[in-house]
C-alpha cells in the first residue's frame, strides 16, 4: 500500500504582520507602559500531499492572513477579558481604570480584543481561533493541524495550535 505523506507547509512573509500599541499586564498592580511593536504572524498547516505533489494552493491562505492582520494593524489593542481593567466607553473615548489609575485611548484607535492579555500567546489563540471560523479553513481540506505563532521580536514568540481530531 502506497504511503500518504503528510507535510507541514509554513507560511511566514514579511507582509503578514501587524503594528499595534499594547501593554501586557502582570497582575492586579502591575503592567508595562503602552510602548508597540511590530507583530510579526505564521501559520504551519499539517496536510496530505496530492496527487498533483502539493496540499493545495498557498495563494488563497496568503490573502486571508493579510486581511486578518490587517484587522488588527496600526490600533491600540486593549484585553475585554482582563480581571484586572475596567473598559467603558465615554463619548469618543475608551477610559481604562486599572490599579486606581485612569487611561483614555480614542475609540477610533482602539480595537477591544476578546483576550486576557495582550501578549503573543493570547495573540496566537485569538487568530488561529478566527482562522478556524473561516470557512476555507473549517472546509475538510485534509488539513490536520494548524499553528499559529506570533513574534514580537527576533527569538520571541507565542503559538497556538489546533489538530483534527479523528
Amino acid at each position: 500500500m502506497p504511503i500518504k505523506p503528510n507535510t507541514c507547509i509554513e507560511i511566514s512573509k514579511e507582509d503578514i504582520k501587524f503594528s499595534a500599541a499594547h501593554f501586557t499586564i502582570f497582575s492586579a498592580t502591575e503592567r508595562e507602559r503602552l510602548h508597540g511593536h511590530n507583530f510579526k504572524v505564521s501559520l504551519c498547516l499539517t496536510a496530505e500531499v496530492g496527487e498533483n505533489g502539493m496540499c493545495f494552493s498557498y495563494v488563497e491562505i496568503k490573502r486571508r492572513l493579510r486581511t486578518l492582520v490587517d484587522t488588527l494593524d496600526e490600533y491600540t489593542l486593549l484585553p475585554q477579558l482582563s480581571p484586572y481593567l475596567e473598559i467603558a466607553q465615554e463619548g469618543d473615548q475608551y477610559r481604562v481604570n486599572f490599579n486606581g489609575r485612569s487611561l483614555f485611548f480614542p475609540v477610533e484607535d482602539t480595537q477591544l480584543l476578546p483576550l486576557r492579555n495582550t501578549t503573543v500567546e493570547e495573540f496566537a489563540r485569538y487568530l488561529l481561533e478566527r482562522l478556524l471560523g473561516d470557512d476555507f479553513f473549517s472546509a475538510d481540506k485534509g488539513i490536520t493541524e494548524l499553528v499559529v505563532k506570533v513574534s514580537s521580536g527576533p527569538g520571541q514568540c507565542g503559538s497556538a495550535c489546533w489538530t483534527r481530531e479523528a
